[in-house]
């Protein structure tokens, strides 16, 4: 079914063809309709299916023309809300429809500028927004559509009480929207307190991996890390590569040892200036830097097209990240390779992420890798309490500029690198080098495996 046939408006129709866009995804066509029939809804889609187009073009259809502020979109972070206000002057290009991002980290003058021009949507992360309700300069009286982005990470970074405020401001008469990768039970709280009758849209099996990516677990012994992150990455016949870390610290600790090894690296992490977050996204997409070193901050809502690769240099805390970060690649049906380097003392969290995605994930060893002898793991760290959560959250397809060798992967070979688990005859493409990464046959973790609890 083309976009036509679900009733948009005709200018925002040629928003959406200027955008390049031509058949709607799953939860465009199943969402456009619910949310043009005026009723509340709950909607769940995988990572990269399109949820922004899901809300923003029956939301510029309703609107039809410039008029006062009657649109506001929440975001969890700024990434996000500066990414989703792109969205919507992309759409509504061809219409007199004005839409503004209103997020912290940046200074108050562009911002202020443009709400006193007259905005129609507002896009806004809750604390900032909560600064202008208090200032007055911003109210929410004639607020008609209210959509909520993102809202399993709005809870999981502890955004509940601003949100249920927010929330109380705004008209009872209106019409709530809640898109989300995940809807966890959390979200029933926030849901009987906002919504009225909520139509349910779900598309996908939202613990479960994109098809179209492969992915693979590579043991290794702790002090072998990062070598053999160097080691994949010079194998590797990858566009761009985006590094998970759990940590800030950690995180600018890989993108230091990456440029000490000649590649071009950017850093995305809570710490970085807004303006630092802006050139790295921005240098990511245009090819300038080959790797972007990131912590969760960036495994929601990143729209990259053409990241290859995602490597997690740590396994995530929570089983549901393992799948919001290996969405970071493969997306609008596009392929891509996950790789996650684990250690003994992963084996639980292996487990967890196993059984929360309900498949085995393959153990591959890198051929030609010096691997040394893997201790017993280190007592595990007590977890942390009160669902205290690292990270936060926030799309062009880039050339590197790196110092791989020109005609893809390693300089023994010119073979494309093969997909995780993929089969093929021995010695033929290889992971550029004349040899495939094979099966692991003993060389790993048992435990992986296992269903057992730990």
């Amino acid at each position: 079914m083309p976009f036509k046939s679900l009733q948009l408006s005709a200018n925002v129709l040629r928003g959406v063809q200027a955008a390049g866009y031509t058949d709607p995804t799953p939860i465009q066509l199943r969402a456009i309709p619910a949310v043009l029939g005026g009723g509340d809804l709950i909607a769940s889609a995988q990572t990269g299916t399109g949820k922004t187009a899901a809300f923003a073009l029956p939301i510029l259809t309703r609107l039809g023309a410039h008029g006062r502020a009657r649109v506001l979109v929440l975001e969890p972070t700024r990434e996000l809300a500066a990414q989703v206000e792109t969205a919507f002057r992309d759409f509504a290009r061809f219409t007199d429809l004005r839409a503004v991002a209103v997020f912290g980290g940046v200074g108050y003058g562009n911002q202020r500028s443009e709400l006193k021009r007259g905005v129609d949507i507002i896009v806004a992360t809750p604390g900032r927004l909560m600064d202008y309700l208090k200032t007055g300069e911003i109210n929410l009286r004639d607020i008609t559509i209210l959509v909520l982005d993102e809202v399993d990470r709005m809870l999981d970074m502890g955004f509940l009480p601003t949100v249920k405020d927010i929330i109380g401001r705004c008209p009872r008469e209106r019409q709530t929207l809640f898109f989300s990768a995940t809807v966890p039970p959390e979200i029933a709280a926030v849901a009987a307190f906002a919504l009225r009758n909520p139509t349910r849209v779900e598309c996908g099996v939202n613990r479960s991996v994109n098809e179209s990516v492969k992915h693979a677990l590579y043991p290794v012994a702790l002090e072998q890390k990062f070598d053999l992150l160097v080691a994949l990455l010079a194998k590797t016949d990858f566009d761009s590569v985006l590094v998970f870390s759990r940590t800030k610290h950690g995180a600018d600790k890989i993108a230091r040892r990456l440029k000490l090894a000649n590649h071009s690296v950017a850093v995305l992490h809570a710490n970085r200036s807004q303006n630092q977050r802006i050139e790295a996204l921005a240098g990511f997409k245009s090819g300038k830097y080959e790797v972007m070193v990131a912590t969760d901050i960036a495994a929601r809502g990143i729209d990259v097209a053409g990241i290859s690769h995602v490597i997690n240099y740590d396994v995530p805390e929570k089983p549901e990240d393992y799948v919001h970060r290996i969405g970071r690649t493969g997306r609008a049906q596009a392929v891509g390779d996950a790789f996650t380097l684990v250690t003994p003392e992963n084996a639980g969290d292996i487990r967890d992420i196993q059984r929360f995605i309900g498949a085995k994930i393959p153990e591959l060893r890198l051929e030609g890798f010096d691997y040394k002898p893997m201790g017993a793991p280190r007592p595990p760290e007590p977890r942390r309490q009160g669902g205290q959560h690292r990270g936060g959250q926030p799309g062009g397809r880039g050339q590197s500029t790196g110092s791989r060798p020109s005609g893809g992967g390693h300089p023994a070979g010119g073979g494309q690198a093969p997909r995780p688990g993929q089969s093929g005859p021995s010695g033929q493409g290889g992971f550029g080098g004349g040899q495939r990464p094979r099966q692991n046959q003993g060389g790993g973790f048992s435990g992986y495996g296992g269903r057992g609890r730990r």
